[in-house]
């Protein structure tokens, strides 16, 4: 651990860095032995100046070698132009001078990585291996277990030696011994060296780069140690640009969390929230009377990568590599929501990828302009190569030598660079090195309350203007987008409904359909169609076409609701012939004229029900729905269990992907006018061209669609063919009427 300013020092300016001497202490290490690992960290830095020295050399000597005038003067003095090209070649390729040292330049550059494939090496590369070793020795000075360990010295002597065969033999040994999880707990002070140092000595051109700023300590990791693979190509793929929604934390939560402010308060709100994809926003009344705000950021979510949340694997990659990120994009969506005034003082707090999400707010300078951010306190992050905008901005970084988290930007224990001489930086080992229990928020409260109290004094000096009662807490869950956008995101108006106001267009996040299309009575069909102007039902050998539309719309803007309706499928109004039918029926619902005449509804809720003649027309029914949908089979069932209306079930069989298809209805509303809505969807369909579903109408059933279905000869019917979708979202907008002439 390496001190900062002191805590009594004001919090505005950029201020020398002071020692800290419990801070060496830290992990009980001897004064002598912490001495021994200083001199060898001491040497390895010189080391890689020497490195960077010689590698400027050979650039200079690769240039001059290809120097355009050095060419052409060769005709004009032959022999001292042969001379000087012969002392050049021998010293970029000769083994007892710069190695091999061709670079700089496309042609140096290209030359130097073929030389890599070859396994040639130049001077610079073996003295920065050398750095590596001593930055591994020192660490091993602090970690006696490294060296005590068998396997684990097997594998670091095998890499440092550049013996890919032995290496790879020790890694399966080790990690068919102890597991990942052991074997990666135990290589973790020492796991960025150990990359490094691999990088620089094997045969791969691509993670060259990579390894050169991990042992220069000047810059963040731009590739994979491992494959070259480029870090910001992954982490490109973690896009949005973040949304935040206002949650209510549940009553247990609301009570676990802490009513004053402090740096463990803070820690144990953050464990409080969890890594759920929300993060905390608190108001304290400082002891001066001024009111302070406080961002608290939680670590990854578990799970697989996915397209929702900026704190998944993915998002906190991004947010590691990246200046920006959906994570950091969101926290700026929860601040301006928060409703801080302008210039309001702010501190950070995060842990894990929500501490390299607060140091990428901390220096977005547009957000520094708006807000003061005072404090930065980053636990078990990667954050080594962040800068904040302000420079009055006090940064505190707490990390655990055996949480591989904070060593994802190459530097981890090892590290012999003062990259940021005015922050607070405690690096510090306990004897728990299992990961990921070391990286927990749990642990790291711990070790601060318990075997850190240096240092948490020190933080909680400079946060002494934030020490005081909580006066405001608004959680936000995060996003990586708004909810629904681009698709959801339209203009909305307010209608009126037997509870309140209601908003269209209904909007559904997450829903599911399933429309299943028969053949059925010409005669009956047309009787229904009489008045419409909507034209004669389209036939299929002719029988009209009738279809079957069920939706479970699970999660929508006027809550969960289910709903059936039968519908028959006409050409549409204006005169439309029913030949044109099957082309109208692939383009969108804003261009089509066809659709289905609804001849009867069913919804299972009656919020919606009320409001349901302005969205579709018609009088739909109340009555209890279900709706089962899976990849191969279909169960919608309507009405009460001991008095059924009608069941759809059966196997769906195989089917071919298609895009989900717009729905427009026609229905009769007041006054004999004709109304068209709409159902505009997006997400993926299947095609079922032979399903083995069956519809049969309650045999006791009563109901006016029950009879109606069995006039239209449907009871016991299997339908020519079914499309669904398992989850899709829907608009629904209200009706309008459609002027027939």
């Amino acid at each position: 651990m390496s001190g900062g300013p002191d805590p009594a020092a004001p919090d505005t300016g950029s201020v020398a860095p002071e020692p800290d001497p419990a801070a060496r202490e830290i992990g009980s290490v001897a004064p002598e032995i912490g001495l021994a690992a200083g001199s060898l960290r001491d040497a390895a830095r010189e080391l890689v100046d020497i490195g960077v020295t010689i590698r400027e050399a050979e650039v200079h000597t690769t240039a001059a070698l290809t120097d355009g005038a050095l060419l052409r003067a060769l005709p004009h003095a032959p022999s001292p132009g042969y001379l000087a090209h012969r002392a050049l070649l021998r010293a970029i390729l000769n083994r007892k001078g710069l190695g091999y040292a061709v670079t700089g330049g496309r042609l140096g550059t290209l030359a130097a990585k073929l030389g890599g494939m070859a396994g040639a090496e130049s001077l610079a590369v073996r003295v920065l291996a050398t750095s590596l070793r001593l930055r591994i020795a020192a660490v091993a000075v602090d970690h006696p277990e490294l060296t005590g360990d068998s396997m684990l010295t097997r594998l670091i002597e095998a890499a440092a030696a550049d013996r890919d065969l032995e290496a790879i033999r020790a890694l399966r040994a080790l990690l068919k011994d102890r597991g990942a999880v052991r074997a990666l707990s135990g290589l973790a002070p020492i796991f960025g060296e150990v990359l490094a140092l691999r990088a620089l000595l094997d045969e791969n051109p691509l993670n060259d780069d990579t390894a050169w700023l991990i042992a220069t300590g000047k810059g963040y990791a731009t590739a994979d140690p491992i494959t070259g693979m480029s870090n910001r190509a992954v982490a490109a793929l973690d896009t949005g640009e973040g949304a935040a929604t206002r949650v209510d934390l549940p009553a247990a939560e609301s009570a676990r969390l802490c009513a004053q402010g402090s740096l463990l308060d803070f820690l144990r709100n953050i464990s409080v929230v969890g890594t759920t994809g929300r993060i905390l926003i608190q108001s304290v009344e400082g002891p001066d009377g001024v009111v302070r705000h406080i961002v608290q950021a939680p670590g990854m979510r578990a799970g697989r990568p996915d397209g929702d949340s900026p704190q998944d694997l993915l998002g906190a990659f991004s947010s590691a590599v990246l200046d920006s990120s959906p994570y950091s994009r969101s926290l700026i969506k929860a601040v301006d929501d928060y409703g801080l005034p302008q210039g309001a003082e702010l501190a950070l707090i995060g842990h894990s990828a929500g501490g390299a999400a607060i140091m990428n707010l901390a220096q977005d300078a547009d957000f520094c302009a708006r807000y003061q951010v005072t404090h930065a306190v980053a636990v078990g992050s990667p954050v080594d190569f962040k800068h904040p905008a302000d420079p009055r901005t006090w940064v505190a970084s707490v990390t655990n030598q055996h949480d591989i988290v904070p060593t994802l930007d190459g530097q981890g224990a090892g590290n012999c660079f003062d990259l940021h001489p005015d922050w607070y930086v405690v690096d510090y080992s306990d004897s728990t090195h299992l990961f990921p229990l070391c990286h927990s928020i749990e642990h790291y409260i711990a070790n601060i309350a318990d075997d850190l109290p240096d240092a948490r004094h020190r933080i909680d000096g400079r946060l002494m203007l934030y020490r005081g009662p909580v006066v405001r807490s608004q959680a936000y869950l995060l996003a990586d987008r708004p909810e629904g956008f681009p698709f959801l995101a339209v203009p909305t108006y307010p209608v009126d409904g037997p509870e309140g106001p209601v908003e269209l267009p209904i909007r559904c996040q997450d829903g599911g359909a399933l429309t299943a299309y028969f053949a059925a009575d010409p005669a009956v069909a047309a009787t229904l169609l009489e008045g419409t102007e909507l034209g004669p039902a389209v036939r299929v050998a002719g029988r009209a076409l009738v279809a079957v539309h069920a939706f479970s719309n699970r999660r929508t803007s006027v809550g969960g609701y289910r709903e059936v309706h039968l519908g028959i499928v006409v050409p549409g109004p204006w005169g439309s012939r029913s030949l044109c039918v099957w082309p109208d029926l692939l383009r969108g619902a804003d261009r089509r004229r066809s659709g289905s005449f609804l001849a009867g509804s069913v919804l299972d809720d009656a919020a919606v029900h009320a409001v349901a003649p302005r969205l579709w027309g018609g009088e739909p029914y109340l009555a209890p729905l279900e709706l089962e949908l899976t990849t191969r089979t279909a169960r919608v069932d309507v009405g009460p269990a001991d008095d059924r209306l009608l069941t759809l079930r059966g196997l769906l069989g195989p089917w071919l992907p298609v895009s989900d298809r717009d729905l427009v209805g026609y229905a009769r509303g007041a006054a004999d006018t004709m109304l068209r809505s709409c159902v505009r969807t997006r997400g993926l369909g299947r095609l079922h061209p032979v399903p083995r579903v069956r519809l049969a109408v309650g045999p006791r059933s009563a109901h006016p669609l029950a009879r109606r279905l069995r006039e239209l000869g449907l009871d016991g019917a299997r339908p020519l063919l079914c499309l669904s979708a398992p989850a899709h979202q829907t608009l629904r907008d209200a009706a309008v009427p459609v002027l027939i002439p």
